[in-house]
């Protein structure tokens, strides 16, 4: 019974400890590192990974662990549908695997030998319904995953779907009004020209560009460069 006290503090910890790292200032891929090795203590895992869906959607990519084994590390991505973890994905739910080293399904039984990996679970990562990852736990001896330990993989990979959610839509935003910036310095720089050379505003947009493509600058930088030699010639 004490045991069971001391699991489901450590447990109740970690999803606190989680909880706390998502929404902090640090970069998402440290979060990611964190996460998994946070899961791997309480776990007790041999390797526990976090991979994403690449833009596609068909394969997942490794984005952390806290492994140092570097075939795991380097292995190749793996396409959804043809992997335990690409399972997981496709089918929206926990999938376990008892000994990966004789599962017909697990992509690289090599590595697994290697690395001493027998028991798998992958959970996906879903956020608004949609699969954007999956996160996995091996353990080095056989073992058979509760629905306890189910649901704390769950809350965990469920709070990462959420942390890389919402820094992806931070990125998105970051990078509209960036692009709303760069676009209103371009429409002055057009103005300028228009003014200075009488020239439509097709044209002038069209001069930016052949200048952008001749020095190899940004059109940004071509425009910023027109409107300071504007405020240098006033």
């Amino acid at each position: 019974m004490a045991k069971t006290s001391r699991s489901l503090q450590r447990e109740i910890e970690t999803l606190g400890a989680v909880s706390s790292t998502i929404v902090s200032d640090m970069y998402l891929e440290d979060i990611l590192k964190i996460i998994v090795a946070m899961t791997a203590e309480v776990m007790g895992s041999k390797i526990c990974s976090l991979m994403l869906l690449n833009d596609k959607g068909d394969e997942l990519k490794l984005a952390a662990t806290q492994s140092l084994s570097k075939e795991y590390v380097n292995k190749p991505n793996v396409k959804v549908g043809q992997s335990i973890s690409g399972r997981a994905v496709s089918r929206k739910r926990p999938m376990m695997v008892l000994d990966v080293r004789k599962e017909k399904r697990y992509m690289y039984p090599e590595i697994a030998k290697k690395e001493k990996l027998c028991s798998m679970l992958a959970v996906p990562l879903i956020v608004k319904g949609k699969v954007i990852g999956v996160l996995n736990t091996y353990s080095s001896k056989l073992h058979r995953f509760t629905q306890r330990e189910i649901r704390l993989i769950n809350a965990v990979a469920s709070q990462a779907a959420i942390a890389i959610f919402s820094r992806r839509l931070m990125e998105e935003k970051t990078s509209l009004e960036i692009k709303l910036e760069e676009r209103k310095i371009i429409e002055r720089a057009k103005g300028i020209l228009m003014q200075n050379l009488g020239v439509s505003e097709d044209e002038a947009f069209a001069r930016i560009r052949k200048k952008s493509m001749d020095t190899r600058k940004s059109m940004k930088e071509i425009a910023e460069a027109i409107l300071l030699s504007k405020e240098i010639g006033a």
